[in-house]
Parts: C-alpha cells; structure tokens; sequence
C-alpha cells in the first residue's frame, strides 16, 4: 500500500491510514491515473504499479515497517493521477 496521508495524521490518534494499493500486475500501469513504480526508483522489492483507483483505508497496526520512499516526480504522478479519478 502507498500510504497518501500526511505525515501530521500518520503521528496521530487516528488508528487508520488512508491509502491505495499497490500490485505487481505492471499491465495496470496502463490504467489511466495508475503510476509504474521501480525497484530503482522507491527501494520496493518488485516492480509496481499504484492502483489510483483503489484508494482504500487500513488500520495502522497493519503496517509493521516502511519499505520504500517516492521521489517528488512519482508523487507528483499520483497526485495527479488521483485529482483524474476524484475529478479534482
């Protein structure tokens, strides 16, 4: 999962977190608003699609570690691809 949430939630209270779903399906990448993320690119250990469209809400006791960063152009791809789906 590719947490979307600000940092300021994610230290919060709240017991959720919002984000979308990651798979290794790269034939999503061609879904529009889905962003390709390499191994390269985010430290993840397959290469990955985020599914902008699966913008899901999980608690935070799922997670036990972070595996991987986005640089501020593959973000700036998933922001983009959810103001297409939210039609922001």
């Amino acid at each position: 999962m590719l947490i979307l949430q600000s940092d300021d939630f994610n230290r919060s209270c709240i017991a959720t977190v919002i984000g979308v779903v990651l798979t290794s399906n790269i034939n999503l990448a061609k879904a529009p608003g889905n962003v390709i993320l390499t191994k390269k690119q985010t430290g993840l250990p397959k290469e990955s699609v985020a599914n902008i469209s699966q913008i899901i809400t999980v608690d935070k006791d799922y997670f036990t570690e972070k595996v991987g960063t986005l640089k501020n152009n593959l973000l700036k791809q998933v922001e983009e691809g959810i103001r297409l789906i939210l039609c922001l």
